[in-house]
């Protein structure tokens, strides 16, 4: 039999074992204080009262809290703990213990990946709206919460800062909750308040910046993507993206537009000058009209400053944010996600290279079917015609292994810097001609070779 760490039979245990609970009432809600305050302790006091065997949830993106996971680390009488959270920024100083803590990813980050590819973690592959139904259900709730606050204002609410998404579930589920409570968190409006009183235990005047992210100057790939994606989207658009290169060219190639509005899973520092000049005005939504929606934020301190108290930016839990029902509320969504490679017949893989799992499905899903719902609705899956060594990531098939994220039946526009492939409705003769289009040039005769003897076809009948 092949060895197996502690933290891992305890994980797949806990997971073989679990079954759901239709009637499990959450143990606290947002709104509810309690009579008793937390103890104030210090990182090592706090840690110290997780029960070894325990599920762990921790706070995600721009708010994980480092000094607790470092003060998790140190202690030395822990054999199996099992972590669970969306993407980290930084690196997890648990996980150089490998043969005692185990993490199962709701959404696997950079720094995670190398876990993930040794066995040392796993992905629980869930779409980003139904993460607060694990938890709330009972098949992956957590024991403990691992938390990163604002300071509690004068009504005694902290706010769960930049990561509302999972981590305002995780509050309500877990039968203890830990805070550190830190000055650079800042002080979200949404379901972001939790009551002093609801925590057990916290960790006072933590000192620890949120991290940067962003900033990279645009290549003039992501410029020509993000130009064909301004092209699709109407004045009064609501819209969906994410963070990184290609997002940020698309709301760079927006300035002439009006009327536009955001409702997102998370947005980044390149939202706020369309803010600032009023193209971004959230007046055409229909879900909360007048306020930005997401449930995440990641950027620069610039990004952190704007979000701070700022009443038009509301942060809910992405139940509610990634709700296809709820995003197709509004008119003309256009939700921008990003894909690994794209077969001949429309499959996008999103979340692996063959069977190295290097991310996860996130809310492409809600979004791109959100958007295919909504009245004037524009799905959009964007990505470089090559990979860095020059391949073509317009395939005739995916690679073995690869997931199937967006399906040929989800898909309808498909761009890249050559353009864009309008695939809805289209047969797979015409759908392959379309992706081989705006493939690179130096890979479409060969592209189109495999599509002729794929189809058997003479001529394209387009």
């Amino acid at each position: 039999m092949l060895p197996v760490s502690r933290a891992l039979a305890r994980a797949a245990a806990r997971a073989a074992n679990a079954t759901p609970t239709a009637t499990r009432a959450a143990s606290r809600t947002f709104l509810a204080a309690r009579s008793t305050m937390p103890k104030e302790v210090t990182a090592a006091e706090a840690v110290a009262a997780i029960p070894d065997g325990s599920r762990v949830y921790v706070h995600g993106a721009a708010c994980t809290p480092h000094t607790l996971l470092a003060a998790l680390a140190e202690r030395p009488d822990v054999t199996d703990m099992e972590l669970c959270h969306l993407h980290l920024e930084g690196v997890n100083p648990c996980s150089q213990h490998e043969d005692r803590f185990y993490t199962n990813n709701f959404f696997i980050g950079a720094h995670e990946r190398p876990n993930v590819a040794r066995g040392q973690g796993s992905y629980i592959p869930v779409f980003l709206s139904e993460i607060g139904k694990l938890m709330r259900s009972g098949l992956v709730t957590p024991k403990v919460a691992l938390l990163n606050v604002s300071p509690p204002d004068r009504h005694g609410n902290v706010t769960l800062g930049t990561e509302v998404a999972a981590a305002l579930a995780a509050a309500e589920t877990a039968e203890i909750l830990i805070a550190q409570i830190n000055p650079h968190v800042p002080k979200t409006r949404g379901m972001t308040f939790l009551p002093l009183s609801a925590f057990d235990y916290v960790v006072s005047n933590v000192n620890e910046p949120l991290p940067s992210v962003g900033g990279a100057a645009l290549t003039e790939t992501e410029k020509l993507i993000g130009h064909h994606i301004a092209t699709l989207v109407p004045d009064g658009a609501t819209l969906q993206m994410g963070i990184g290169a290609i997002p940020n060219a698309v709301l760079a190639a927006l300035t002439h537009h009006k009327h536009l509005g955001i409702h997102t899973e998370m947005f980044s520092d390149g939202v706020i000058p369309l803010v600032e000049k009023g193209i971004v005005d959230n007046s055409r939504k229909k879900y909360m009209p007048g306020r930005i929606v997401t449930s995440f934020c990641v950027g620069t301190q610039k990004l952190y400053d704007f979000v701070d108290d700022n009443a038009t930016v509301l942060f809910q839990d992405a139940a509610i944010t990634n709700d296809p029902v709820v995003i197709g509320s509004n008119p003309n969504v256009t939700a921008i996600n990003s894909a690994i490679e794209v077969d001949l017949t429309g499959q996008v893989c999103a979340d692996s290279v063959g069977t190295r799992m290097i991310s996860g499905v996130g809310g492409q899903i809600d979004f791109e079917r959100g958007a295919a719902i909504s009245q004037g609705g524009v799905p959009i899956i964007c990505l470089p015609s090559t990979n860095k060594d020059g391949s073509s990531k317009i395939v005739n098939t995916l690679k073995p292994g690869a997931g199937v994220v967006t399906t040929r039946y989800h898909v309808h526009h498909i761009v890249t810097e050559f353009g864009v492939a309008y695939l809805f409705g289209k047969n797979l003769h015409q759908r392959a001609k379309a992706l081989i289009d705006i493939a690179h040039p130096m890979h479409r005769e060969e592209l189109e070779r495999i599509a002729f003897e794929r189809y058997n076809l003479k001529a394209w009948r387009v």
